[in-house]
Parts: C-alpha cells; structure tokens; sequence
C-alpha cells in the first residue's frame, strides 16, 4: 500500500499564510487560524504544503491500519477555504451549519468538508460554535 502524502511536518503555518498574496483572504485564513486554535486548545501544525491543522486524531483503513491525522484543518485554496472537520459529516452539526451563511459541501469529498469564499460571508460566532461542538464531539469519542 502507498504511503500517506500528507503528513505533519516542521513548516511554519504563519510563514504559509503570510505567503497568500490577497490580503483579505490571507487576513481571513488568520482569523481561521486563530479560532481553530481556540477551538482545539492546540498550535497549528502543517500536514503537507497546504493543510493546516490542529490537534491529534487518526482513522483506520478499511484494511486495519491507523492513519495519524489532526483534529480539525483548514487549507486557503485558491478559489475557497476548505474546512476539515474530520471524522464527522457537516449533517451532525446542522443547528450550526444553517446559521453560518454563505458555504458549501461535497457529497465527493467525505466526511465533515465543508467550503466558504471568505469570512464576509460568514457568521463568525456560528463558526465558533461549529468548531466548539466539533472539538466536543471528538473528545466524547
């Protein structure tokens, strides 16, 4: 079986976001940063070039091997900001999920992604509340 791609590595994450060229959009993934780090209690790690995430978790494939992973990540795509809240489907948070505003999910892609253009289109405190009841859910597990 191939090896995990995406892995926890040494680079900076502020270093990563200082390098979005668009300042509102490198401003909004800060403030991501930042309630996510709030969220989990936890520092910010980069897995690969372009995912930042938080905390300790893992998964098991389908053929008994345990994958480490984060918590919950984000990565400041080009056209979006994709969400990670893994191990849970964006459906488990519904009362949070209708009150953010302007978002998307992927039926393709999952568990728990979720997709929104830029902070101006979202409410901040449903967002905080998401990330909240995420991090909950993963420490009752």
């Amino acid at each position: 079986m191939a090896e995990l791609k995406t892995k926890k590595n040494a680079a900076s994450p502020e270093t990563f976001l200082n390098g979005i060229k668009e300042a509102e959009k490198r401003s909004d993934a800060f403030t991501i940063l930042e309630l996510m780090k709030k969220a989990t209690n936890s520092e910010p790690k980069m897995w690969g070039t372009a995912i930042i995430g938080f905390g300790d978790s893992s998964y098991i494939l389908s053929n008994g091997k345990e994958n480490a992973w984060f918590q919950m990540g984000f990565s400041p795509r080009k056209q979006n900001f994709a969400l990670y809240l893994t191990g849970k489907k964006a459906e488990n948070y519904k009362e949070q999920v209708e009150k953010l505003g302007n978002y998307s999910t992927s039926q393709d892609d999952g568990k728990g992604c979720l997709y929104i253009k830029r902070m101006a289109d979202i409410d901040e405190k449903a967002l905080r509340a998401l990330f909240n009841s995420h991090v909950k859910a993963a420490k009752a597990k």
